[in-house]
């Protein structure tokens, strides 16, 4: 009788979290709904960004008439920036996320985070990327050590699986199994 298993879920989207500086009080709070989502909290760390660092990092907002309000605001105190992963992270997030305003969320996703902790439409509360391009961007740009390198996904993961992973584990489990040590423990 052959036993069927379910395959293994390999979660190979990350993304960028940010709790900006007004709502980071309610971080431990933030991140138990993160967790509760699915999420897992690959990377953390706070810090707090100058004027030209979130110049840069906004950089793509850059002439937009709140850019200068932006930067003041995001430059105002520390921040906490997580990576996050999961499957299909990026659109989750934006899910749990959202609309970028804050007012617009209370009416239309009333049970959003940018609903529960932003205040207006510069005040949401949380950053996140809008798209694996820009996440892989904003990521290095936060954590200038992470390596994120392409991870495959679908066939390309399992063939990667067969090929290299499982010839591997069963030499090491039939070496094991050859030993057979006295005392295993």
């Amino acid at each position: 009788m052959e036993i069927l298993m379910p395959e293994p879920q390999i979660y190979v989207e990350r993304t960028l979290a940010i709790i900006k500086p007004d709502v980071i009080g309610k971080e431990e709070e933030i991140e138990d709904l993160i967790l509760r989502s699915g999420f897992h909290i690959i990377q953390k760390r706070k810090l707090q960004l100058s004027p030209e660092q979130c110049s840069n990092f906004y950089a793509e907002q850059f002439g937009k008439v709140f850019f200068p309000n932006l930067t003041a605001y995001m430059s105002s105190g520390p921040i906490i920036a997580m990576v996050l992963a999961r499957n299909c992270a990026v659109s989750y997030w934006k899910e749990l996320l959202g609309p970028s305003n804050s007012l617009r969320a209370r009416i239309t996703h009333p049970h959003s985070l940018r609903a529960l902790y932003g205040t207006d439409e510069l005040r949401n509360g949380l950053h996140g990327s809008l798209s694996i391009s820009s996440a892989e961007k904003e990521i290095r740009f936060i954590f200038p050590e992470a390596i994120l390198e392409p991870v495959p996904t679908g066939q390309r993961a399992r063939d990667y699986l067969n090929l290299y992973v499982k010839p591997t584990l069963l030499a090491g489990l039939t070496a094991l199994c050859k030993e057979k040590p006295a005392d295993p423990m």
